[in-house]
């Protein structure tokens, strides 16, 4: 699967979890469970409940994704 494969959806983090490990609420109504990409992570990006993200996700599995970004 390449990247250009992936899924990109926005969404509100809802709640946060042990392990870098989300909850996010997609404009679609539909809520997944996301953790964080290796930039946000190596960069210390700090993510918190109501921050609008961007997530990545798979057409294979669309209840996980990966956050990419947080939006300002």
């Amino acid at each position: 699967m390449s990247k250009e494969d992936c899924i990109e959806v926005t969404g509100i983090v809802v709640e946060k979890f042990p392990a870098g490990q989300f909850s996010v609420k997609l404009d679609a109504d539909k809520l997944v469970l996301a953790h964080l990409a290796g930039k946000l992570r190596r960069n210390r990006i700090r993510v918190l409940a109501g921050d609008r993200v961007t997530v990545e996700m798979s057409p294979y599995d669309l209840t996980k994704g990966r956050i990419t970004y947080r939006h300002k």
